[in-house]
């Protein structure tokens, strides 16, 4: 119970500014008692406004009260720092080895650090509840008035709040940037996928067109082949009829040669004039005319023919090629951009050869035969 009326006395002669026990203790108008240095700076700080007001209950003072030194309340203190500033009994101590001493007897907790050091002016030994905004360092009551005089000056806390305020926005802005990429990565995310989607569809659609084509190719070669090998078969037929009918007239002619020898060599003159009469006449003979030969050349028309097949088909597909690396380069997004670069690799034998005689003579009509 001593020890409580002792704290509570301590309380009483502490000084509501910089919460120590009073120092030079004045008191002004309003009854309230301060450390001299303690409320002259205060006032100093608003001296510009010519407002002077009490910390504690904000009264006010058109003029600047005169400050005189609280004699009984300074001898009051002096007894209490000689009876009531012993030690705390061991049974009310609570410090351990690694807790973190207190500086002040009369402030708001806070988490505790081993920093307070840093705390305290190293000029004045106050704490430094002010922020000079001109230096941008924090300062304590003295050093407002001294050094410090005239620069912009205010309280650590209020400070802390604007500073708060702007960390506060930056961190919205921040998450705000956050949100916004996140967004931006989901939709890259989407077009990627998108993309690989398209490159694999294409890769897929070409193939079967590729193999379409060769496929039609292949056809129209088989065509060909077929067309040549029909035509090779009927001329080979008809010449061999015209070497058959060549051969039956060079025996017959062969024949009548004999015979018309064996009756030359008749001597009896009688006897060749009777037989003469009976002598056939000749057949007609086959025209030389019906005898068409092309050697090597016949099917040259057909190989023309699918040479220039051959360079149109190069010329397509390099023009094609070139509209391919275009439409890849520029990233055409939508079918309609696609469709802008499109075009038909023309495989149709109406367009395919310009002219329908040369359709006919390669895979139509097959080759035209000699008579």
């Amino acid at each position: 119970m001593e020890q409580k009326g002792v704290e509570l006395e301590q309380e009483s002669f502490s000084c509501s500014v910089c919460l120590d026990l009073l120092k030079d203790p004045v008191t002004i108008p309003c009854g309230h008692s301060y450390c001299m240095s303690c409320i002259k700076t205060h006032w100093d700080i608003h001296d510009a406004k010519r407002i002077y007001s009490c910390p504690q209950c904000r009264q006010t003072f058109t003029l600047r009260p005169v400050l005189v030194k609280n004699i009984m309340l300074a001898d009051l203190v002096e007894q209490l720092k000689k009876t009531g500033l012993q030690a705390a009994p061991a049974d009310h101590c609570y410090a351990g080895e690694e807790d973190v001493a207190c500086d002040l007897k009369k402030h708001k907790l806070v988490d505790p650090t081993k920093k307070l050091q840093e705390n305290i002016c190293s000029r004045h030994d106050e704490v430094m509840k002010m922020f000079c905004r001109t230096d941008q360092q924090c300062i304590c009551y003295l050093c407002s008035v001294d050094e410090h005089k005239g620069y912009n000056t205010v309280t650590a806390a209020l400070e802390r709040t604007e500073r708060q305020r702007e960390l506060e926005l930056s961190r919205e802005q921040i998450q705000k940037r956050v949100q916004d990429r996140e967004k931006d990565v989901k939709l890259l995310q989407q077009e990627l996928e998108a993309l690989n989607g398209s490159a694999d569809k294409a890769v897929e659609d070409s193939e079967k067109i590729f193999t379409e084509m060769i496929r039609l190719v292949e056809k129209r070669s088989s065509d060909v082949k077929q067309q040549i090998r029909s035509q090779q078969e009927t001329e080979v037929s008809r010449v061999k009829d015209l070497q058959e009918k060549l051969k039956q007239e060079i025996n017959e002619l062969k024949r009548k040669d004999a015979e018309l020898k064996q009756l030359s060599h008749t001597e009896d003159h009688n006897q060749f004039l009777h037989n003469y009469p009976s002598l056939t006449p000749l057949s007609p003979s086959t025209h030389s005319s019906s005898i068409n030969i092309r050697p090597l050349r016949y099917f040259e028309a057909v190989t023309a023919a699918v040479s220039e097949v051959r360079g149109r088909l190069q010329d397509v597909l390099t023009e094609s090629e070139t509209n391919i690396s275009l439409t890849v380069t520029q990233e055409p997004k939508t079918r309609e951009e696609f469709l802008t670069y499109s075009q038909e690799i023309p495989l149709d034998p109406d367009t395919v050869l310009s002219k329908e005689s040369d359709w006919t003579l390669l895979l139509g009509g097959g080759v035209e035969s000699s008579s």
